[in-house]
């Protein structure tokens, strides 16, 4: 995990360690940045919790960023060291684009952590993207479970006005800028296409998931104000049909589009 300290949010790196950890060990942990500066004052702590090696980078002329250079460096580094399989950068700058775009060819997996506002080249040059909007999401809805869990355990009168900051966090996440209904479907529908189906049309929930990801690799079913992409489908019962339950261990959902019965 490498981390543009310039471009990365500190305060939402547990989140980060969380996502990243889903794909595999993070075993090499760095940040890069002018830690002399003051305004980076606040990761001192966090990278001290998370084991994470700060790594000086002095700005040698004033407005021009040399973060991204000693990172690229390190990052082509550990590449031919062979030690690593994937790589996961946390940064919204455009500049890394390359730099993914290489360790791709070399077979390995990329995984990018950004704002929504990062460049979409960017984005389409790492297997997965995540936007760091959908972990805040994330944790502002275990919130709003903990305290309607507290809240039922109180009075009525105690309980007045939290009730209400309960309903707010309890709204579903926003979309990401210019999604839709109709994008979303048509997502569904290429990867669909592209997933193996059986020859009723049937797709089983894991393959449908990889090749959303193929296509769009900032697909995140978070983005649409659900936690997973089961309860995503399932909220599209005229478009998607679904089959099967998850039990523990695998999954035995699977889904299919509605008009590929016709």
């Amino acid at each position: 995990m490498l981390i543009d300290g310039d471009n990365a949010q500190h305060s939402l790196l547990k989140q980060m360690f969380e996502e990243a950890s889903r794909y595999g060990e993070v075993t090499i942990r760095r940040a890069y940045g002018d830690w002399t500066e003051p305004n980076l004052s606040n990761w001192r702590p966090v990278m001290l919790a998370h084991a994470i090696q700060p790594i000086q980078q002095w700005r040698y002329t004033t407005g021009k960023n040399a973060t991204d250079s000693a990172l690229i460096i390190d990052a082509m580094d550990i590449l031919y060291s062979g030690t690593v399989q994937g790589f996961c950068v946390i940064s919204s700058d455009s500049d890394y684009t390359r730099l993914c775009t290489r360790i791709r060819e070399s077979g390995l997996f990329v995984m990018g952590i950004g704002r929504e506002k990062t460049p979409e080249a960017f984005i389409n040059a790492c297997n997965v993207f995540v936007y760091v909007e959908n972990l805040i999401q994330s944790d502002e809805v275990d919130i709003a479970t903990t305290v309607k869990k507290t809240d039922e355990v109180k009075t009525p009168a105690v309980v007045k006005a939290p009730a209400k900051t309960s309903a707010t966090a309890k709204k579903p996440a926003k979309a990401k800028p210019n999604t839709s209904q109709k994008d979303l479907l048509n997502l569904l529908r290429r990867a669909f296409d592209i997933a193996v189906q059986d020859d009723d049309g049937w797709v089983h929930l894991g393959p449908l998931g990889n090749a959303l990801q193929r296509i769009e690799p900032s697909f995140d079913s978070r983005t649409y104000g659900f936690k997973s992409l089961s309860l995503l489908i399932k909220s599209m019962p005229k478009q998607v049909e679904v089959k099967g339950a998850k039990k523990t261990g695998a999954s035995t959902i699977y889904a299919r589009m509605k008009d590929v019965q016709g």
